[in-house]
């Protein structure tokens, strides 16, 4: 536990993303199976520890150290692992060196709330102020300490001197303590072998278009475009035996639409976006929202509001590795495919052609503007389908964004390095005297500006609601936004899709600011 606790420690101040990736490869190592495999997981967050949450440790903290030293603590510490391992009051000459990750685990698991609490009670007391962090993170979840799942990937395709790609392809058909894949890595044993079906395939993205600078550099006859929709990408796996449909992250969703996994056959891995509306005709992206995250769906709602998948490639075919070949031929591939599977929960997006980069931005002018589309997305007809984002590809080319004066109205403290600094702000227009929320915004601003949002906050507020401050109606946020629609859920009526900060308007009256009505009329809203 000692050398977890470490790493975690030398992760979370090394700035430099070569140095986490050394320091991962050094753990990688020198540590025997299965710590490495957990230690891993935990990271990447894979690995869940059921049963312990952030209200575990408060109801622990609670018998231990005055309530009210700890939460004028955490107020000022703004993470709750951080502020219990400084103030946990006992120490113990004993120590966690010989506690192995494993043993740690399998210490915890499986017991009864009282017996966990006597266990991590007596273990916060043998462990310094490292440890004590390090157990709750892995316990509750979330280390936050800079490192993603593709930094991890990258120092274990070092370390093994594999390519990056093929350990993309087999990630998420893995499961810890990955022993199998740490025998493949020391050529101890072949790669593993997972089928198709039994797995989500990592997706390829797109980069922003920089329009002065790419536009010089690529060939418009290399090139076609799509439109790009507003909904969620979504992988399906289908086989004989499967049906399953992936969130561009890699969370099984199949639950949440049965409407279109009863619908639907073959034996391929499809990549497409996920929209509702009926023949094929996409309802905007707060109609989709509220067929999200409901794992069993009322048949009322899958009637008014029936989903589909606009289909942009297939990467798999009965069986059949498709991502090597390039993007032209695998479209080929996808139409043969739906013809010989028919379904009327899929279709094809429209491939667009064109001539030159003027003729591309004339198409996006009318269908973002006319047709209200996100943009567009510029793909290589010859790009193989490589995980992750990889440059010179595929391109989106999203259209210019909205903006609105606002008014900010309540601050929350962030996460992991922005813990200490309210930095997700609740911002809000004039709705006749009545100043009523529109959205929230967590991005947009420097590191400058968000030391001075953060003092702005804690000289203005009014009021405390446990980690939110309710701020004096003064300042201006021009919030730039993506698209606008009505929502039934929201009190102001409408929700903003993608807002964020554009400007801190220190200088705007916040009379002077948009308001409601005039906002519903510009974007034909019903009052």
């Amino acid at each position: 536990m000692k050398k977890f606790s470490l790493l975690l420690e030398k992760l979370l101040f090394t700035p430099s993303r070569n140095r986490k990736k050394s320091a991962l490869k050094e753990y990688i190592a020198n540590t025997p199976d299965p710590d490495r495999g957990y230690a891993l997981a935990a990271i990447t967050g894979d690995f869940k520890m059921k049963n312990i949450t952030a209200s575990f440790y408060h109801e622990l903290i609670k018998e231990h150290v005055d309530y009210e030293l700890f939460k004028m603590s955490y107020d000022y510490v703004g993470d709750l692992a951080e502020t219990i391992s400084l103030i946990w009051p006992n120490t113990s000459e004993n120590n966690l060196y010989e506690l192995s990750l494993r043993k740690f685990i399998e210490l915890i698991s499986k017991k009864s709330k009282p017996k966990q609490k006597e266990i991590i009670f007596d273990l916060m007391n043998k462990s310094d102020a490292n440890e004590r962090w390090s157990m709750i993170k892995l316990t509750t979840g979330g280390f936050r300490i800079g490192v993603s799942a593709k930094l991890v990937k990258l120092a274990l395709a070092e370390y093994g001197n594999k390519s990056i790609e093929d350990i993309e392809r087999i990630w998420h058909g893995l499961s810890y303590p990955y022993l199998d894949l740490f025998a493949w890595l020391e050529n101890k044993s072949p790669k593993p072998k997972i089928k198709f079906s039994d797995m989500f395939h990592p997706m390829m993205l797109a980069n922003p278009i920089n329009e002065e600078k790419d536009f010089n550099n690529l060939k418009p006859s290399e090139f076609f475009a799509e439109l790009k929709w507003d909904g969620i990408r979504v992988q399906l796996v289908l086989d004989n035996e499967n049906k399953k449909i992936y969130s561009r992250t890699g969370d099984d969703i199949s639950k949440s639409f049965p409407d279109i996994l009863c619908n639907v056959n073959g034996n391929a891995v499809l990549d497409g976006e996920l929209l509702v509306g009926n023949n094929f005709k996409a309802l905007p992206f707060n109609s989709l929202q509220k067929r999200l995250n409901r794992k069993n769906p009322q048949k009322k709602i899958i009637s008014e509001i029936p989903a589909f998948v606009r289909l942009y490639d297939i990467i798999f075919e009965d069986g059949k590795d498709l991502r090597d070949l390039p993007l032209s031929k695998r479209r080929q591939l996808l139409s043969d495919w739906l013809k010989l599977n028919p379904s009327n929960r899929l279709d094809i997006s429209e491939i667009i052609e064109f001539k030159d980069w003027n003729e591309l931005r004339q198409i996006k002018i009318e269908t973002t503007e006319k047709f209200n589309q996100e943009g567009l997305m510029i793909k290589s007809k010859n790009s193989l389908y490589l995980s992750g984002r990889p440059r010179g590809h595929w391109f989106k080319w999203k259209k210019n964004p909205l903006f609105l004066d606002t008014i900010l109205m309540y601050a929350q403290r962030g996460h992991g390095k922005r813990s200490s600094y309210y930095s997700d702000f609740t911002f809000g227009v004039w709705n006749n005297n009545n100043i009523v929320p529109i959205g929230k915004a967590y991005f947009g601003f420097t590191d400058e500006e968000l030391k001075k949002l953060d003092d702005w906050v804690r000289k203005n507020t009014i009021k405390r609601f446990g980690p939110v401050r309710e701020v004096h109606k003064e300042l201006v946020l021009e919030i730039a936004f993506d698209s606008i629609n009505e929502s039934k859920r929201h009190k102001s009526g409408i929700a903003l899709r993608f807002p964020r900060i554009h400007r801190i308007r220190w200088d705007k009256p916040v009379k002077e600011t948009d308001y409601l009505k005039d906002i519903k009329k510009l974007f034909n809203f019903e009052f």
